[in-house]
């Protein structure tokens, strides 16, 4: 009897509800700290961004016509997925090189920040909005209204988030989490690229496939921001740009992509401690990604 070969996992892309291969069929080997090979992660090509961007926009309708309570309870349920995986993820950290304690803070930092973002979903609204006094016999009522589609550029590692610099894992998971909460609480869709550790941003993906989430909300491609970050910034079809420790160059191309529609762009340095729940899970984390819009109404008499 032969001896059984072991299964190992390509860890896929996330795009419109569904977990393909790049079009392109380029992967990469996903090696552990001890240079054992732990799988394969699939390269997203500038087709899988575009793919990625369509189905952002497809998908943006039934996601801003949802009910505040009903985004609450899909973001809190992305956290239940989340906790109950919560070895899993611990166990690809480690294997990305990040200390166990360090990889537990991580996914507790992460659980935390979905479920307070929920908690957002009906209240931002009443923060950001307002009642203008105004001269005359009408109501004048600002309101946020969610932008659309945005790109999501997740750091490549943060030690403010596990703790462990130089490491290949850290900071993967939060950095993907601590960009996209803010973004889809207020109706906004996204495409996210990544550069971190394949497996777990991959299986995140797996998590928001279990979580009730509609088709085309988040979409997340692995690869090289070199090669997909100056598409998505000069695509007409995204609307902002949510980003963190990008290189003085990948920074210019998002600003300089600005031009091609008026994007909404928020670059966040790579120092931003996503450990600091206070500030990274502030309304003024949602504020860049939404519009402001003013209605008058008469009163009466």
């Amino acid at each position: 009897m032969s001896e059984r070969l072991d299964v190992i996992k390509t860890y896929k892309l996330y795009i419109n509800g569904a977990m393909p291969r790049s079009e392109s069929g380029r992967s990469e080997p996903i090696r552990d700290r001890d240079g054992g090979v732990l799988g394969h992660s699939c390269k997203a090509s500038r087709k899988d961004l575009r793919d990625a961007v369509v189905a952002a926009r497809a998908g943006l309708g039934k996601w801003k016509g949802a009910t505040p309570y009903n985004r609450a309870q899909i973001l809190y349920r992305m956290a239940e997925m989340l906790e109950a995986r919560r070895a899993e993820f611990v166990g690809l950290l480690e294997a990305g090189g990040t200390p166990v304690d360090d990889a537990q803070r991580e996914v507790t930092l992460s659980v935390d920040r979905l479920v307070a973002f929920a908690g957002w979903a009906d209240k931002y609204s009443q923060v950001l909005g307002c009642q203008n006094p105004v001269a005359g016999p009408y109501w004048n009522i600002t309101v946020p209204e969610p932008t659309g589609v945005i790109g999501v550029i997740a750091p490549a590692a943060s030690a403010a988030a596990g703790g462990a610099a130089g490491t290949q894992g850290a900071g993967a998971l939060l950095g993907c989490v601590g960009l996209v909460a803010p973004v889809i609480v207020s109706g906004n869709t996204c495409v996210v690229l990544s550069e971190a550790f394949p497996p777990v941003v991959s299986v995140f993906g797996e998590v928001l496939a279990t979580s009730d989430l509609p088709s085309g909300v988040v979409n997340l491609l692995t690869g090289s921001l070199d090669e997909l970050v100056p598409v998505l910034a000069k695509h007409r079809d995204v609307d902002g740009i949510h980003a963190m420790g990008l290189n003085p160059s990948l920074t210019q191309t998002c600003l300089d992509g600005v031009s091609d529609n008026l994007k909404r762009v928020k670059l966040r340095p790579a120092t931003t401690d996503l450990g600091d729940a206070a500030a990274c899970e502030a309304v003024w984390w949602i504020e860049p990604f939404v519009e402001f819009k003013t209605a008058w109404h008469p009163t009466g008499a």
